[in-house]
């Protein structure tokens, strides 16, 4: 998988990291490890319990409620099995922090293995990160594009 994104801001140097600085390291360090592939560092960085929203699709077998850091952490394998890696994009447009909050908005496509049909389209993510962990995920992009590229009729 491939991720561009636009070069970080500076933040200001300061005595104690503010928690904007925290969530920005913790955003950038959970896309690095997503990017490696990294599942038992994405494990580390959820939380124990997560508030994962993405809305739940019956046809795509990646796409389906998580609760814990494992399951979250598992949603990177899971789609890479459906999934052709070397197809996978991913570029960040936007990374916007405000204090625990963050919200990534950008493209990402990629092709189905079963089907070799394409997806692709706009996402926006917004992570909330509290003690250096990850707390909310909740992923909205074009969920119809991936239904039909996972999708045995034809379109």
């Amino acid at each position: 998988m491939s991720v561009t994104s636009p070069s970080p801001t500076a933040s200001p140097a300061g005595p104690a990291p503010s928690s904007a600085d925290t969530t920005r390291a913790v955003v950038q360090e959970f896309l690095a490890a997503r990017l490696a592939g990294d599942t038992a560092r994405l494990t580390a960085l959820f939380a124990d319990e997560v508030d994962w929203l993405l809305a739940e699709n019956p046809t795509v077998p990646w796409i389906r409620p998580r609760y814990t850091a494992a399951e979250c952490a598992s949603q990177f394998t899971e789609l890479m099995e459906h999934t052709v890696p070397e197809d996978a994009r991913a570029s960040v447009d936007a990374f916007l922090v405000d204090g625990t909050d963050a919200v990534l908005t950008g493209h990402l496509s990629g092709t189905v293995r079963a089907t070799g049909r394409s997806f692709e389209g706009p996402f926006a993510l917004r992570l909330t990160v509290e003690n250096g962990r990850i707390t909310r995920h909740h992923l909205y992009e074009n969920s119809l594009s991936i239904a039909e590229a996972v999708s045995d009729r034809a379109r």
